[in-house]
Order: structure tokens, then sequence, then C-alpha cells
């Protein structure tokens, strides 16, 4: 496989991005709610209440859903979309992808460091590589995406040795299940704000490992 992602999964719940009129898995989009005051807000963890308003999990798309006006339109009622929506949002998933990845780490489902991971990957316990997008071309190319796994580069080396708890980290690995799943499903929206996972948005992309 590449390192793009993979094909959509018809079995998941599906919704319309409000700004490409697209029908996809919602596990490539965001959804926002209105708060009472009518200021739209990201719902990261897609359990606020009222009525969802979902966009790609792409900078652009939801930076023009700001500029066009199409929160209002989507809610068919005047709100408020800041302007830096787009980086709350990359904000909010970063925080939620190093959250994970810390407990998965806790739970003994993660490793990091070049041998140990390397060992994983030899072994078939790995199931998503995880490395900085700041780290040394060279020495990322010396390990390889899981078979049947994912792979991504959306955390900084400072944001990855957050999640296990050193000051740096620069390669990552995660067994199969449990909160890998959760980190593949963000860590693909956040590298569509990114733009650094092979530059493609979340879109299709978003499948459990």
């Amino acid at each position: 496989m590449t390192r793009g992602g993979r094909d959509k999964d018809r079995d998941q719940p599906e919704r319309r991005c409000i700004v490409t009129g697209d029908v996809q898995p919602k596990t490539g989009l965001v959804r926002f709610v209105v708060s009472p005051e009518g200021q739209v807000f990201p719902d990261l963890g897609e359990k606020l209440p009222g009525r969802g308003m979902w966009v790609t999990a792409d900078r652009e798309m939801i930076a023009k859903a700001v500029k066009k006006g199409l929160f209002s339109r989507a809610a068919k009622a005047q709100v408020t979309a800041a302007e830096n929506l787009p980086d709350l949002v990359e904000a909010g998933l970063a925080k939620r992808v190093v959250d994970h990845i810390s407990l998965a780490r806790k739970a003994g489902r993660a490793v990091a460091g070049f041998e140990k991971v390397k060992g994983w990957l030899a072994d078939g316990k790995a199931k998503v590589l995880l490395q900085a997008s700041d780290g040394s071309e060279r020495g990322k190319g010396k390990l390889w995406t899981p078979e049947g796994g994912r792979w991504f580069g959306c955390l900084t080396a400072s944001e990855l040795g957050l999640a296990f708890g050193r000051d740096s980290v620069i390669h990552g690995a995660l067994g199969a299940g449990g909160l890998s799943n959760r980190v593949v499903e963000e860590a693909a929206k956040l590298s569509g704000l990114r733009k650094n996972d092979g530059g493609r948005s979340a879109g299709k992309d978003a499948k459990s490992a």
C-alpha cells in the first residue's frame, strides 16, 4: 500500500460537506455546531448537542466555509465563525492525537525510538507508524509502513515527544485496535489541516488500522 491511505469504506456513516457538497464517510470530516450565542465551534469529539454542520478535514475547505458564509447558509441563520477557525481545529486535533497516543503508551500499546519501532515492525506488532514531520528524511526512510497498516507524519518531534513523555521523538509505533483506531481517524484529519502527510486532505482516507 502507499502512504496515502485507503479506499472508501461504504459501511461507515456518511455526511455531506457544506463546502463541496460531496457525501463521504464522516471520519473524513469535521463536525461544527453553533452555540446559543450564534458562534460556530468545532465539535471534534462529535458529542456536543445541536445540528451538526460538516466540513471536509482540509484547511482550505474550512477557511472557505468561513469566508463564504457557508456556516450561516447551512444553519439557515446568521452565525459567526472566527477567521482563525482552521487554526482552532488544527490545534484541537493535534492535542487529541497526542492525548490518544499517550494513553496508548500507558496501556503498553505504543513504543518510541528507532530500534523499538523497528523491532515492532519486524515482528508484525506495529499497525501504525508515526514519524515526526521535522525529523530527518534519511532516518525516517529506514523504516517502513506496516503491511495493512498506516503511516502518519503530521506531528512534530516535540508533539510526539509530549505523547511519549520525552522532549522529542522521531519514530513511534502503535499496535492494532483500541486507541490506535482513534489515532488513525484523527491523525488523518490533522494531516488534512497540515498537508504534510502526502499533501492530501483526510477525505475518504480515515479507515481504521
